[in-house]
């Protein structure tokens, strides 16, 4: 599948605004961090402002972006309009939360539950985001059982790390919150690992004769078209092994390796030092899981194009 910039952009922008906005909520309703109106409001501002960010630039994928509002309506049978709704929603116990947080400089009682009520809409928009692959049948690669957790644990790992730099660099350093990022990030590393050990063992459940119901074996003798369209740009695009191999082993480094040296390094250190081990943690992140998101979509192989001459999909 072509990787598109806006859908990249949006699944990790957002992921790591509504990890944040998790944490935010569980470690402030915990009391771990206080309701300073300084961490308040530039926690608060990347959450939202990623969070916004994403949902923005996810409509410059669609080919009417005019008419997004639509997708609203469909919520009964599309996960996408289930991520629209959740996503919307979420902003309103998301900002009486940062209104307590910022101007009242409370996140215990009454805000606390609004916390709440906004992890569990950002929990939910992220599962509903997963969904959105994890629905598709004629894309073997994203109809797995990995693809949900993946979603999950990559937006709250990212937020996690996120968020812990921006409590140390605002002297509210907490050692539950690095020790959250370090279960994420490893819980991440494994789930990922299990993603591509699962894509690449399964055999590929489409072939030429399974399409179109003919006994093997099935070879294209011409192509349905003689030029590009819209199918071939869109659905099949692909990626040489060895590129992916090497562009697996960049996100691994930079998205799980080193937030996880960093953070403990944050942890041992202490003070500025691991505050800035907690900061160079936060773009290692960003990089890590922008290739892997990159790559989920590279790797993808839509059924449709056995009728191009596709071996298996």
């Amino acid at each position: 599948m072509h990787p598109a910039l806006s859908v990249i952009v949006f699944t990790t922008a957002s992921g790591a605004g509504y990890g944040a906005l998790v944490g935010l909520a569980v470690f402030g309703a915990l009391g771990l961090l206080p309701a300073t109106p300084g961490l308040g409001i530039v926690a608060f501002g990347l959450a939202l402002g990623l969070i916004t960010a994403g949902l923005l630039a996810s409509t410059f994928h669609l080919g009417r972006p005019e008419r997004a509002w639509r997708a609203f309506s469909q919520w009964r049978s599309s996960w996408l309009s289930r991520e629209g709704v959740a996503s919307s929603v979420t902003y309103l116990p998301a900002l009486g939360f940062a209104f307590g947080w910022v101007w009242l400089g409370d996140n215990r009682g009454v805000w606390a539950l609004l916390g709440l009520l906004a992890a569990l809409g950002a929990l939910a928009t992220l599962v509903c985001t997963g969904m959105i692959y994890a629905s598709l049948k004629p894309v073997a690669r994203w109809h797995n059982r990995w693809v949900v957790p993946g979603y999950l644990a990559l937006g709250l790992m990212s937020g996690a790390v996120l968020l812990d730099a921006l409590a140390r660099l605002s002297g509210h350093a907490t050692d539950a919150l690095t020790l959250s990022a370090l279960v994420l990030i490893g819980l991440g590393a494994l789930i990922k690992l299990g993603y591509w050990r699962s894509i690449d063992h399964t055999a590929a459940p489409s072939t030429p004769a399974t399409a179109t119901g003919l006994p093997s074996p099935v070879r294209l003798l011409d192509a349905p078209h003689t030029e590009e369209n819209y199918l071939l740009r869109e659905m099949g695009f692909r990626i040489a092994r060895k590129h992916a191999a090497k562009l697996r082993r960049i996100a691994l480094a930079a998205g799980f390796a080193a937030p996880f040296v960093l953070a403990w390094l944050a942890l041992l250190l202490g003070g500025w030092a691991g505050a800035l081990a907690s900061l160079i943690a936060v773009p290692a992140v960003a990089l890590g899981v922008a290739v892997e998101r990159w790559l989920f979509f590279a790797e993808a192989r839509h059924t449709v194009m056995l009728y191009y001459g596709a071996s298996a999909a």
